[in-house]
């Protein structure tokens, strides 16, 4: 019988980038809190000028992360009430999880989830490709368009398996 986690994860809505804080068996408030504290120095480390996080209505989300993220100078918006759209980034990419990497690997602990996830997390804001950023990956700008065609000819790519074959990373040769 299997361990219930949670996981704590955020999503920048103009880069797509993605960033998992923390997993658990058991959140509290002083958790949610303290990975707040966590994404609020990862946000200034990367300059962000976030204003808004959008949050759903957990009770886990205590009064004290919300005065933490306004007192940050985030203003903090709580979803409607069975409205997944409100925060249609973040289902997303909870369902591109489950559908891509949790459905397809067996979690031993809290430790191999959390390996899990960051290597998705490295995937998918390093290689995975997002239609909003004409093709190119949130930490990664696009690469110089090919304009001759010998180039095209002889064309290489490499293909890089990763978590075991679940996740594939395609690169150009120089």
């Amino acid at each position: 019988m299997g361990a219930r986690l949670y996981v704590f994860v955020a999503i920048e809505h103009t880069t797509r980038r993605i960033r998992i804080l923390g997993a658990t068996t058991h959140p509290t408030g002083d958790w949610i809190v303290q990975l707040g504290r966590n994404l609020l120095m990862d946000l200034e480390d990367a300059s962000s000028r976030a204003k808004l996080l959008i949050r759903d209505r957990d009770s886990k989300f205590t009064t004290a992360f919300d005065t933490l993220m306004t007192d940050a100078g985030l203003n903090v918006v709580t979803t409607g009430i069975r409205i997944p759209r409100m925060n249609s980034l973040m289902e997303r990419w909870i369902q591109t999880c489950r559908s891509e990497l949790l459905d397809r690997t067996l979690i031993w602990n809290q430790g191999h989830l959390l390996h899990a996830l960051r290597e998705s997390e490295s995937f998918c804001n390093e290689h995975r490709p997002h239609r909003a950023l004409q093709q190119a990956a949130p930490c990664r700008p696009l690469p110089a368009p090919i304009t001759q065609q010998a180039q095209l000819a002889h064309l290489e790519v490499r293909r890089r398996d990763r978590l075991g074959g679940t996740l594939h990373e395609y690169q150009r040769a120089a």
